[in-house]
């Protein structure tokens, strides 16, 4: 199965406001790719899982993955068995609420499913080089897309 290392990060100005993603994505031979995008009126966690998302469904064919975020939300939900348990509940949190971003998470599920992943945290705005460039395509898409007069 080939291997593939996919760093995300998400950004939003005001929360919610303009928001920025960004991917890198690593493969065995060396290559990097990246690319980001823009959304006018959203949520930080939501842009942290439409990274993710983004990075994911760029292989179409099921590979094993290391997925490296700075967003305990989104590691912690693989990681913590959060996903399990929103499963069991139908989508409810412990204290029987919608669990937000649902529509997401579904498609973060499926991609669990298809590909072998490791959910990685990384410390944000720390030394890691993958995480920070994410961190600097999702910014440069929210000061691209907002205007600054």
């Amino acid at each position: 199965m080939p291997e593939v290392e996919i760093y995300t990060d998400g950004a939003c100005s005001c929360n919610p406001g303009p928001g920025g993603w960004g991917v890198v994505c690593l493969t065995p031979e060396g290559s990097i790719q990246a690319f980001s995008g823009f959304m006018a009126n959203t949520t930080n966690n939501y842009m942290e899982l439409t990274a993710a998302i983004e990075g994911l469904k760029r292989y179409v064919n099921p590979h094993k993955i290391k997925l490296y975020s700075d967003s305990a939300y989104l590691i912690n939900a693989f990681n913590q068995n959060w996903i399990d348990n929103w499963l069991k509940n139908n989508f409810r949190t412990a204290d029987k609420k919608p669990v937000k971003n649902k529509e997401l998470w579904q498609q973060l599920i499926q991609f669990n499913n298809f590909h072998t992943i490791q959910w990685i945290k990384v410390k944000g705005h720390a030394d890691n080089k993958y995480n920070n460039m994410c961190d600097e395509l999702a910014r440069k898409q929210i000061e691209a897309n907002v205007n600054v007069d």
